[in-house]
């Protein structure tokens, strides 16, 4: 089976969120995503991090005004300064967390100069990166509206465009199924380009193994596809989170 990351922003909230690392250690994970650490000193992060022994899988760019609808500016023309002053304030976490993957939020955007504007800040921010690796999201035009990049065919003639070694796909299942479907055939096809995985129920976005999904198929073909990093969980528990991970005690029972 995969390693699983919990995802500290949707996971474990029963707990204030510098004590959801050591409620997810409990649990039994290795890894921890979140959207954003930017509400913290990134040293707090760190020393949580560091007393539960959890490695950190990802976080997201700074998204802008969350509460006033923006979702990253990546893909936003006329907002290049900005993405790039934001971009350094997430190398400045990553250099204390060491995040696997820094996930590059593209924004509300549409069009060739979206596109364009794309394409020439990733490119600045995989050179600015290092050995950093980065990753793009598809992300479903359902739960977000208007957000630039929707299918993982796009993102993928991105990264070809791009070019760059530490830039890949972020494949969110739920996303994915819910804009293409194909799951299985479409892991075959993009597993070159995978640096991030992450897993919900469809459609409801609860646990994995409720909803639309076969998930242990899922996981076996990640296994078979010798995938080698994380499976982040991005869901919201229907209930209480550690009563909901009945699915994740079997999986790893089988490990």
């Amino acid at each position: 089976m995969p390693k699983f990351a919990a995802n500290l922003s949707m996971m474990f909230t029963e707990h204030t969120f510098l004590d959801r690392f050591t409620a997810a250690s409990n649990a039994g994970f290795t890894g921890v995503e979140f959207l954003f650490p930017y509400d913290f000193e990134a040293e707090e992060i760190h020393a949580a991090l560091t007393k539960a022994g959890l490695k950190q899988a990802l976080f997201n760019t700074p998204p802008g005004d969350w509460q006033a609808g923006e979702r990253g500016m990546a893909a936003i023309p006329g907002r290049n300064q900005e993405f790039r002053e934001f971009f350094e304030q997430a190398l400045d976490y990553a250099d204390v967390l060491q995040p696997d993957a820094i996930h590059v939020m593209a924004g509300n955007a549409a069009g060739k100069s979206a596109q364009a504007t794309f394409i020439d800040n990733l490119s600045w921010a995989a050179e600015e990166a290092g050995d950093q690796q980065l990753v793009i999201e598809p992300i479903n035009s359902r739960d977000m509206p208007g957000y630039f990049l929707n299918r993982s065919d796009q993102a993928v003639a991105i990264l070809q465009t791009v070019g760059a070694p530490n830039l890949k796909l972020q494949f969110d299942m739920y996303h994915v199924q819910i804009m293409e479907g194909d799951l299985t055939r479409r892991l075959q096809k993009m597993i070159p380009f995978l640096g991030h995985v992450q897993v919900a129920g469809v459609p409801d976005r609860h646990e994995p193994d409720a909803g639309e999904l076969n998930t242990i198929h899922l996981f076996e073909t990640l296994d078979r596809l010798e995938y080698a990093g994380w499976v982040g969980c991005e869901y919201h528990p229907a209930g209480d989170t550690v009563e909901g991970l009945g699915w994740f005690r079997e999986l790893m029972g089988k490990a």
